[in-house]
């Protein structure tokens, strides 16, 4: 984890943590999921494992880019793409109740179904499609993560 330089933390769960990071070398941002496996079932576990196998298949336009995952003292540490523009369900909440262009939808849905079609092409079931997982490049182009 030399590699990258933390900045700030961005996110929790039942596990572990999310931080904004850059590269040391590149000066590029990304994002770090730090996953803590001491307190981890090992069905858990497996599930990490699995999850890393799967982000490293996944090469399509629409979904978040993995770039490397790295194992230190019973800590599992994912490096992806930073999507700038935060989650499909913030920038709903932003909109105050205020509707979307339909355009602007439409592309959002093409570009959900493009990645997901990508996922299910490989024989990958996404079952926690919701708004929270869906990001956004600052350009407001959309990642699948």
């Amino acid at each position: 984890m030399d590699k990258y330089e933390l900045i700030k933390q961005i996110g929790e769960g039942s596990f572990g943590k999310i931080f904004l990071a850059k590269g040391k070398m590149d000066d590029e941002p990304c994002v770090i999921k730090e996953i803590n496996l001491t307190k981890m079932p090992v069905k858990e576990k497996e599930a990490s494992e699995k999850e890393v196998i799967l982000l490293a298949k996944m090469k399509h336009a629409n979904i978040v880019t993995f770039y490397a995952s790295v194992q230190e003292e019973n800590k599992l540490y994912i490096v992806m793409e930073y999507c700038d523009g935060g989650d499909l369900m913030k920038r709903i909440d932003m909109q105050h109740g205020v509707l979307f262009d339909e355009d602007q939808i439409l592309s959002w849905f093409v570009q959900i179904s493009l990645g997901l079609k990508h996922i299910h092409d490989k024989k990958i079931l996404h079952r926690d499609v919701k708004a929270q997982v869906v990001k956004l490049l600052g350009t407001l182009e959309l990642r699948d993560s």
